[in-house]
This record gives structure tokens, sequence and C-alpha cells, in this order.
């Protein structure tokens, strides 16, 4: 019975040892922020992870070799972003806060918690951007609802049918980068 039981355990140990092939590395961030104005104390907590997983392959896997080399492989870098802010937690692959610029005037993006807001450079809110199903957004102003997306370099791409000329009207904020 004893040799049993030292049987199990030394072959569920050795099963263990066998099913790391990945190396993963693991980052968080939690920033406060508080904001004192006249209408209170607000409190956002915000929290990135960025983890990083690599598969761990050999080269030469099928030779005798006792000591073999690693084989460089793609590192897959995840990152999320959790926002408390409101009582109200979010939870989103990306933050697209920042600030953006169109004929050289800077828009201030923000997270609220429903999307985002965009103030003018005067600091009024301009417009809202609320997110849809297939990751893009709809941008409302006070006369303008526009289809918008953030392309690769991070700029919000905006485009809005014009109904005069029956064409769309594709409209770059460009990010400013800091």
């Amino acid at each position: 019975m004893k040799t049993i039981i030292l049987g199990i355990t030394a072959f569920l140990f050795s099963l263990n040892s066998q099913a790391q092939n990945k190396n993963v590395k693991s980052e968080v961030k939690t920033t406060v922020t508080t904001v004192k104005d006249s209408k209170g104390v607000k409190k956002s907590i915000k929290t990135q992870e960025v983890k990083e997983v690599q598969n761990i392959e050999l080269k030469d896997a099928d030779s005798n070799v006792l000591n073999k080399d690693v084989k460089e492989t793609p590192v897959q870098v995840t990152a999320t972003t959790a926002i408390t802010a409101d009582g109200v937690t979010k939870i989103i692959d990306v933050d697209r806060s920042a600030y953006y610029e169109l004929n050289g005037q800077k828009y201030q993006v923000a997270i609220d918690k429903n999307g985002y807001n965009m103030f003018s450079p005067d600091g009024k809110e301009a417009a809202v951007l609320r997110k849809t199903s297939n990751n893009n957004y709809i941008y409302k102003a006070k006369n303008n609802t526009s289809f918008g997306y953030f392309d690769t370099n991070g700029n919000l791409v905006l485009e809005t049918y014009d109904d005069m000329t029956d064409k769309v009207i594709i409209t770059t904020y460009m990010i400013i980068k800091q």
C-alpha cells in the first residue's frame, strides 16, 4: 500500500514538472486619481495588467543530445485595463483616453462609465463616443452622428454620411504623442 501511494505521488509530481512549456510574465500597474472640484472629490482607480506568454520550443527536439537549445518563438502580449469610476468597474482592452488634434485644435478624449467623452479646446463637452458590439464607436455631437474607430496608429477616424453629395466624409483626429 505504501509503495502504491509513493508511486502515485511520484507520478503526479512528474506530470507537474512536464506541464510547464510556457514562459509567463505578468505585470500589474495601479493608478489612483483623485479630483477635487466644486461637486466634491472623485476618485478613479485604473488597473492595467500586461501579460506576456511565450511558448517554449526546442531546436532539434528529436535529437538525442542532452542539452538542447531553445528556439525563439513569438511573444503573445495581452493588455487588460480595469477602470473604477463612480462605483462602476469597466474592463476595457485598450484605454483610448488621450489628446487628439484636428485642424490645429487640441481635443481631449476622456473615459466615462458609458464610453468616452470628447472635450473641445475650451473644455466644454463636444461629443460622446459609445462602443458598439463590433468594437467601433458611435460619435454623437450636437448636430452630427458618425461612425468612428481607432486605426492602428491610435488616431480617431470618423466616417460621416453626407446626404447632399451622397458620399462618406472621413475625418481623422490625430493622436498627440506625449
